[in-house]
C-alpha cells in the first residue's frame, strides 16, 4: 500500500479556530493507490463523545467519495486514524497501543459487514509499554516521532526495505517541520494552541480535585459533584479574564468557558 496523494488543510488557522477547538480536525487527508480515502486526525485533550465524533468524522469522508450521477458502487473504502495523547477509560484492559475498529455481527465477529469502513486508534500513552512488536516496527518509529520530534533517526544498512523508506519519510518530516517552527506566524498559533490545551487539562484536573476535597467534607456524593461544578466555574472564571486582557471575541469566550453572556460581562466589569 503505498500514498498517492497528500492534501493538508490549507485553510487559515486563526487564535478563534484554536479556542472554539476548529483545529485537530481532518488535519490530514491522504488518498492511497488502492483507492483508499484516508484522514489523519491528532487529539491532544480527551473531549467528550469523542468516539461519536470519529464516526461523524469517517461518514463526512465517505459521502465525500462519490459524485453525483455515480451510484453507490462507486464509493471508495475510507479510513480514519485517530492519534490519541490519553488512554480511553473503555480501553484500559487492551493490551496494545494500536486498535482496529470494523462493523461486525455480534454472535459471528469473525464476519464483517463491509470492509469499507476502518478506523484506528493509536493510544500514545500506552507506546512505551505495549511498542515491541516487530510486525509493526515502521508505525512504532512514526509513533515515536510524534511523541518527540527531536528523537534522531538513523538509517542503519541492516535496516529492512520498509523500515529504511520509513526512515526517510521521518527524516522528510522533521524537516518540514522545523520549517513551519521558524515560521514566526505558525510558531505563535503553536504557542496559543498549547496554552489553550493546558488550560483544558487544568479544567479537568482543578474540578476533579476540588470534587474530591469538596466530597470528603461534605461525605456524600451530591458535596463532590457540588465541589467538582463549582472547581470548574472558578477556573473557567479565571481563563475569562485571561481571555478579556487579550480583547478576544465575546463568543469564543462564552465556548471556550461555558460562562454565560452576563457572567462574563460581570467579570468585565470587576
Amino acid at each position: 500500500m503505498e500514498i498517492k496523494e497528500i492534501e493538508l488543510d490549507q485553510n487559515t488557522i486563526t487564535e478563534k479556530d484554536i479556542i472554539t477547538d476548529k483545529v485537530g480536525i481532518m488535519d490530514i487527508k491522504a488518498e492511497l493507490n488502492n483507492n483508499m480515502e484516508c484522514d489523519i486526525e491528532m487529539q491532544v485533550v480527551n473531549q467528550k463523545n469523542i468516539e461519536k465524533r470519529i464516526l461523524f468524522y469517517w461518514s463526512k469522508i465517505y459521502s465525500k467519495t462519490i459524485k453525483e450521477g455515480n451510484g453507490y458502487g462507486a464509493l471508495k473504502k475510507s479510513v480514519v486514524i485517530l492519534i490519541a495523547d490519553f488512554e480511553f477509560d473503555r480501553f484500559k484492559s487492551i493490551q496494545k497501543y494500536l486498535t482496529k475498529w470494523k462493523i461486525r455481527e455480534e454472535d459471528y465477529p469473525k464476519i464483517v459487514l463491509t470492509d469499507v469502513l476502518e478506523i484506528y486508534i493509536i493510544e500514545l500513552p500506552k507506546y512505551s509499554k505495549y511498542a515491541v512488536d516487530e510486525k509493526i516496527e515502521s508505525l512504532n518509529l512514526w509513533v515515536k516521532f510524534i511523541k518527540n520530534p527531536e528523537v534522531v533517526i538513523m538509517i542503519n544498512k541492516n535496516d529492512s526495505k520498509t523500515v529504511k523508506e520509513t526512515k526517510k519519510a521521518i527524516n522528510k518530516a522533521k524537516k518540514k517541520l522545523e520549517e513551519l517552527s521558524n515560521n514566526e506566524h505558525e510558531r505563535y498559533l503553536a504557542e496559543l494552541r498549547e496554552k489553550y490545551t493546558r488550560d483544558q487539562y487544568e479544567i479537568q484536573a482543578y474540578g476533579y480535585d476540588k470534587g474530591v476535597e469538596e466530597g470528603k467534607i461534605e461525605g456524600r456524593k451530591e458535596g463532590k459533584l457540588e465541589g467538582i461544578i463549582e472547581g470548574r466555574k472558578e477556573k473557567s472564571i479565571e481563563i475569562a479574564k485571561s481571555l478579556l486582557t487579550q480583547n478576544i471575541d465575546m463568543e469564543v469566550i462564552i465556548k471556550c468557558t461555558g460562562l454565560t453572556k452576563e457572567e462574563i460581562n460581570e467579570i468585565r466589569k470587576k
